[in-house]
């Protein structure tokens, strides 16, 4: 049971006649607005007339749109281990294997979609790949008529790659032997990398 020294009760403030016009927190707000908009020099350091202008993005770090990679040998890198699709928290990757052509791996994706417009761009398809074959690039300003234009395919996301791969090079890393393929395999002495199959 609560005692009733325990019991605070709070009343609403009494409003004099200004405040329930709310003019000073409407004089307030203009003021702001009008330090905002006559400060030339913070509007120079903010503002840019974007899309002739774009603001320099942090490549490294930056979270745009999706690209599969390719590994040495210009094959895509994925090897449908189903790790992004597992991770990611808005369900938007479906991916779809099949026997790999190639000696070294297993399988390799025959279908891969990303919803654009479902995914929430977290990474955690990024951090979750072995192989680093997915990764999100600097590129940021999608256009499409139709929700089917948004749905990048395993096409699609290669374009995305050959597109960025200059300006955001893929690391390569030798987690597992799928990064470490053609030439790089060879001089670790992977037994499967001088194989081809036609």
């Amino acid at each position: 049971m609560i005692r009733e020294e325990d019991i605070l009760v709070v009343r609403a403030p009494e409003l004099t006649a200004p405040e329930r016009l709310y003019l000073p927190q409407i004089i307030s707000g203009l003021g702001t607005t009008l330090r905002h908009m006559f400060n030339k020099k913070k509007r120079d350091e903010v503002v840019t007339a974007y899309p002739e202008e774009k603001r320099k993005q942090r490549i490294d770090n930056y979270r745009g749109v999706h690209r599969l990679n390719k590994d040495p040998d210009g094959r895509v890198a994925c090897v449908a281990c189903f790790m992004c699709s597992t991770a990611c928290p808005a369900h938007c990757i479906h991916i779809e294997a099949g026997v790999s052509p190639w000696p070294d791996r297993e399988k390799y994706p025959v279908k891969f979609d990303i919803d654009e417009l479902r995914c929430i761009y977290c990474g955690m398809c990024e951090e979750a790949c072995p192989c680093d074959a997915i990764e999100l690039t600097p590129h940021y300003d999608l256009v499409a008529h139709s929700r089917e234009e948004m749905v990048f395919d395993k096409e699609k996301l290669l374009d995305v790659y050959d597109r960025t791969k200059d300006a955001k090079p893929r690391k390569n890393p030798a987690v597992t032997d799928y990064g470490l393929t053609g030439e790089q395999g060879r001089q670790i002495g992977n037994p499967t990398a001088h194989l081809k199959v036609d």
